[in-house]
């Protein structure tokens, strides 16, 4: 996952940055870089190793300077590369960095989703573009917008954005001077002792032991940093006052914000989450997998997925697309069982694990017994870079949900599944089944999820509703259909894991061959109803709910002519999502084991008997 750090001060701040892409390593990246102001222009250096060699070029160049920022990236498009690497310099049109280097220095985590058309009409304008970064077409608007005043063109500039970002940038022009925004991505404010320096950031952790006053800056801020001064202005370009909280260096990268809890944090983390973990998706190529993706991909002819509980059900719900677009028969497997029982290997197939911690140790054994019969194509979505997983496997696609503390994974989840459709979209145009048409519309749709995202967690207050309801019963049933079978199963391992109310998830149209006999009005049915083709045999499981006394709780998208009545409690969903539907209807299933747990007052980030990551068979 990307990380920002940004000062300016009236002492020498590069130590300090450098060090903040330190403590910031964690997140997993492999590019990194750092740019000052200096008298003569913009300076920087940048480096595709650790930020160890970072350091080391910093010091040979002499880099020392009051005003900076820094970054660290993964990127997930094609070979890591210098050019590729932050921060961004402008280039004035007709020129390029080797004639004119530029007025305006940035860096930004986050997906912008109408790159394409900004870079067309810069280049129109004769801006030149070094990398094929969106971040590059954000710091030549910027430039083009800039007529004096960084701030206001950086106004101008997040005007234009759609998608998700968070920025840092600064100026030759005006030496003392670093602005920042954020939507979708966390930015925060580090307020410098005295009256001589202020930080920004990504992470509290970035400015352990530089400062413990942060300030969180929340969804569609803008921030104006000087020395000794702030001024951050809302989504209306009000000024607002934001609560600056004391933060201690050990805690910072732990630190709650404004939420109540991990797991809640982690909820409301998804849209930056799944905008980190696509960024770079320029198009749909097997590199994204890794350098010997291409020739994998065209020789199997099916895929096994193995993995373990909330993993496990990502993995379902990707056999519904495998199959679907790709149209590669697929398996998918508890990874602790799989190992057990005689099966019939296919050198042909590719084995894929999913796995947030990388060390599951259930699923790594799993994926060496597929080695062990000869199957040897290997691939794994995984949260974390450097664990035992990635190393093992072939090829790999990190997602960027970033450290995930609630024992109930959320924003693994869902980033799980982003790295799953990609795969899909892969496959299928290995086998050439994804015409450019479609790939354009994936996209597409990909890059509009953080923003689907947002409107989703608005809904959190009707949630609630139904959370007061629930936190009174000791069973539930969810159902669903087709794809979204996968998320009735894990809206119901959710509410079980911290509630400790019984629940169970069906296909909707098993409900009649046994589970309708445990239908009353003390068992509430919570039904995943998006306007698919299966949505009219839906109304009938929901009829047979009905006729048995039993209350419904429906997740209808908003062109479903599912109403409420009694009986019937329903939240309509911003938008029909089409084949990504399911990252969006399972966070009101989140949403719900949350508010209901904390109305029966369990350890919400730490339920009883279960472990965040599971290293014991």
């Amino acid at each position: 996952m990307c990380g920002i750090v940004a000062a300016v001060s009236t002492r020498n701040i590069v130590p300090v940055l450098v060090q903040g892409l330190q403590r910031l390593e964690y997140r997993g990246y492999d590019s990194c870089g750092v740019a000052v102001y200096a008298e003569d222009g913009l300076k920087r250096a940048r480096s595709t190793s650790r930020v160890a060699e970072l350091q080391a070029q910093v010091d040979s160049d002499h880099l020392a300077s009051g005003t900076g920022i820094a970054h660290t990236r993964w990127a997930t498009h094609g070979a890591p590369a210098i050019h590729n690497a932050h921060p961004h310099f402008s280039h004035g049109p007709g020129a390029n960095s080797a004639s004119r280097p530029g007025k305006v220095a940035l860096v930004h985590n986050g997906i912008i989703e109408n790159h394409d058309e900004l870079r067309a009409a810069l280049q129109a304008k004769g801006y030149v573009f070094e990398s094929q970064t969106d971040t590059e077409v954000i710091v030549h608007l910027m430039d083009s917008l800039y007529d004096g005043d960084l701030f206001e063109a950086l106004k101008a500039t997040v005007a234009q954005l759609h998608g998700a970002y968070a920025i840092a940038a600064f100026c030759k022009d005006e030496p003392h001077r670093v602005v920042g925004a954020r939507a979708g991505s966390p930015l925060i404010l580090g307020v410098g002792r005295g009256d001589s320096e202020n930080f920004l950031a990504s992470d509290a952790m970035a400015l352990a032991g530089v400062t413990d006053q942060i300030v969180y800056l929340e969804e569609g801020d803008l921030i104006d940093l000087q020395l000794g001064k702030y001024w951050v202005f809302d989504r209306h370009h009000q000024r607002v006052a934001r609560e600056v909280k004391t933060v201690h260096a050990h805690s910072g990268a732990a630190e709650l914000g404004p939420y109540r809890h991990y797991m809640q944090k982690e909820i409301f983390e998804q849209p930056r989450a799944i905008a980190d973990t696509l960024e770079g998706v320029n198009g749909i190529v097997p590199e994204l997998f890794g350098d010997e993706a291409y020739r994998t991909f065209k020789d199997i002819d099916s895929v096994l997925i193995l993995a373990c509980g909330t993993s496990y059900y990502s993995g379902c719900a990707a056999k519904y697309w495998l199959e679907s677009i790709a149209q590669i028969p697929t398996q998918v497997e508890v990874a602790s069982e799989y190992r057990y029982r005689t099966s019939v290997p296919n050198p042909r197939t590719l084995v894929v694990t999913i796995t947030q911690s990388g060390e599951t140790a259930d699923t790594l054994a799993a994926l060496r017994h597929a080695q062990g019969l000869g199957m040897t194509q290997t691939l794994t979505i995984c949260n974390v870079a450097t664990s035992a997983m990635v190393r093992e496997c072939k090829l790999a696609y990190i997602t960027r949900a970033g450290i995930e503390i609630g024992v109930a994974s959320t924003k693994a989840f869902t980033t799980q599944l982003a790295g799953l459709f990609l795969l899909t979209l892969v496959l299928a145009q290995s086998k050439g089944r994804l015409s450019d048409e479609e790939e354009a519309s994936h996209l597409k749709a990909m890059r509009h999820l953080p923003a689907a995202l947002q409107a989703v967690l608005a809904l959190e207050p009707q949630v609630i509703s139904w959370a007061e309801d629930f936190a009174k019963m000791e069973n539930a049933l969810f159902l669903g259909r087709g794809l979204h079978y996968p998320i009735a199963l894990e809206g119901a391992l959710k509410l079980k894991e911290i509630t400790y109310i019984h629940a169970e998830a069906y296909a909707a149209g098993e409900l009649k061959h046994g589970p309708l006999a445990l239908v009353t009005s003390a068992m509430p049915v919570v039904t995943v109803a998006p306007n698919d083709s299966l949505l009219e045999k839906l109304k009938s499981n929901m009829q047979e709910v009905r006729a048995r006394g039993g209350v419904l709780y429906v997740l209808a998208d908003a062109d479903s002519r599912i109403v409420s009545s009694e009986g019937i409690h329903v939240i309509r969903m911003p938008e029909h999502y089409g084949a990504l539907s399911p990252l969006l209807h399972v966070v009101p299933l989140q949403l719900l084991a949350y508010h209901t747990a904390c109305a029966r007052g369990t350890d919400v980030d730490k339920p009883r008997n279960l472990a965040k990551s599971v290293t014991v068979e």
